[in-house]
């Protein structure tokens, strides 16, 4: 047997109307576990789905009772019996097991476990059976989840225990022997026929007993199932057909709380998950209209951006073409002044040329002075004879220093007028380069400008495209809206249609689940 781990002695209970179900393949593997199986195992769906049923095994549960159930199930029949399992933290919990082989197409394909809860007188007596059975494995066998004891008088009544078409075949054999020895036993009459049908009344009360009084109980079990009392329906232990009814009567009515069961509790989540999303939907109408609103708010205040964006990139237009005509006049200045620099150096190289002249003048009136010096000396030698000559040389040198003051009041004045020229060109070169500087100044503005103009237009085209795109999401938005008005009404109708279920399922009442129903709850 396998090892499933430690156990703790500590016993889970069940609560009252659990109802605990899985499925396996041919190979004992689980493919399906209801909710309640989950959580009474202790382990998580996924640590269940693919692995052997035996993982839930209590070693406590004797080796016979497994043998019997694969036996009972290979027959193609149910099999019933009392069950310790084994939870994953070592607990374990009692059920009252009821296995049926799945068949599609006429073949097995798996096998359904649907486990209630028993009561505690069941779990006593198991526990003390089960035990007697581990101290001694050879005293009892289990037969279809039925005891049987291995020693002779057990098999002694294990081979009288005929079926219901025995049991009438014996009855009606009886009679006729009955009959036939009170014909031949020569009494009157009258006491053989008194004597045939007090044999033919008991024989009657004893197939009453036998066959009507369980089928009346199998029929009010159906009609209590048929009326939706489920969990009243218990199984009867014998081997003939009577019994095998009312265990396929159990079997019907456990696999109908199982459904029932996980039918109102799926209910109840999918009435819960629709009320959630009711709320939820209705707090997303209310988020998506603020958002609309948002959004609208967000549009006008784009699209005043825009219009600002737009004033501003004309604006700024205007002030590069403002640019544009201050640095061509920037520019024109400054050809303007270069033209100017230049005409006064050629003033300043004129003086100076005058300047020359003036020395050659100066110099030729010196040397006329010098002369008429000489002149006048040489008249003086002469005497009388050279007395005119005398008076021209003085004339000539009287001239001649007019000409030499002459020269030096032109020199002067040139030597000024060069000067101030000298001073118009360092101030025209000074301005100049203060016009060309302006100019490059005004240059590097008008790209700025430029620049500026070319950002605003991209923002302006940019702040178009958001708006558009606060447009489009406002579009959207507009379509979750609607969206949401369709997922109200579909929460609606998905609340309406679990309301319908849970009325429907409501028909069923199931045993210790004292009067719930999903029907009553909104």
């Amino acid at each position: 047997m396998r090892n499933t781990g430690p156990v703790t002695g500590h016993e889970y209970m069940l609560e009252e109307g659990t109802t605990l179900v899985s499925t396996t393949d041919l190979k004992s593997l689980i493919t399906y576990c209801n909710p309640a199986f989950i959580k009474v195992s202790g382990y998580q769906r996924e640590e269940l789905l693919g692995q052997p049923h035996n993982m839930i095994r209590h070693p406590d549960v004797p080796a016979e009772a497994f043998r019997d159930l694969w036996a009972t199930l290979a027959e193609g029949l149910p099999w019933t019996g009392l069950v310790k399992n084994r939870c994953k933290n070592g607990d374990h919990y009692w059920v009252r097991a009821n296995v049926t082989p799945v068949v599609e197409d006429g073949r097995t394909v798996g096998y359904m476990s649907v486990r209630v809860k028993p009561s505690r007188e069941e779990v006593a007596g198991a526990e003390a059976l089960y035990a007697e059975m581990r101290r001694d494995p050879r005293r009892y066998r289990l037969h279809h989840g039925a005891l049987h004891e291995r020693s002779l008088r057990g098999r002694l009544r294990t081979m009288l225990r005929w079926g219901l078409g025995g049991r009438i075949v014996a009855m009606s054999l009886g009679t006729s022997l009955g009959n036939a020895a009170l014909a031949a036993s020569g009494l009157h009459w009258t006491l053989s026929v008194g004597a045939g049908l007090g044999l033919g009344l008991g024989m009657a009360l004893w197939l009453r007993h036998l066959a009507v009084m369980p089928l009346r109980d199998a029929i009010a079990t159906s009609n209590r199932m048929a009326a939706g009392q489920l969990g009243s329906a218990v199984p009867r232990a014998g081997a003939d057909e009577v019994s095998q009814l009312k265990r396929a009567l159990a079997q019907l009515d456990v696999s109908l709380q199982a459904i029932v069961g996980d039918v109102r509790r799926e209910v109840d989540g999918i009435r819960s998950a629709a009320q959630e999303i009711a709320i939820g939907n209705g707090d997303l109408g209310a988020r998506t209209e603020t958002q609309a609103g948002s959004l609208q708010h967000t549009a006008s205040s784009v699209e005043q951006i825009a219009a600002t964006l737009r004033h501003s990139a004309e604006h700024a237009e205007t002030a590069r073409g403002l640019a544009q005509d201050a640095a061509d006049a920037a520019r024109q200045s400054g050809q303007s002044m270069q033209e100017m620099v230049q005409r006064m150096g050629k003033i300043r190289e004129a003086s100076q040329r005058i300047g020359e002249i003036i020395q050659v003048i100066d110099s030729i009136s010196f040397q006329t002075n010098i002369l008429a010096l000489n002149a006048a000396v040489e008249a003086a030698r002469a005497g009388e004879a050279g007395r005119g000559f005398a008076v021209v040389a003085s004339e000539v040198r009287t001239l001649a220093n007019k000409t030499t003051d002459a020269a030096r009041e032109i020199k002067d004045l040139i030597s000024d007028a060069t000067a101030r020229v000298e001073g118009g060109n360092a101030l025209a070169q000074a301005t100049g380069r203060t016009v060309h500087q302006n100019a490059q100044a005004v240059e590097r503005v008008f790209r700025l400008i430029s620049d500026m103009s070319r950002a605003q237009h991209e923002q302006a085209h940019g702040v178009t495209s958001a708006n558009d795109s606060v447009s489009q999401l406002g579009d959207i938005t507009r379509q979750n809206a609607a969206m949401v008005e369709q997922l109200a009404l579909a929460a609606h109708s998905l609340h309406h249609q679990a309301k319908l279920v849970a009325d429907t399922v409501h028909i069923f009442r199931i045993a210790g689940s004292k009067g719930e129903c999903v029907g009553s709850t909104h």
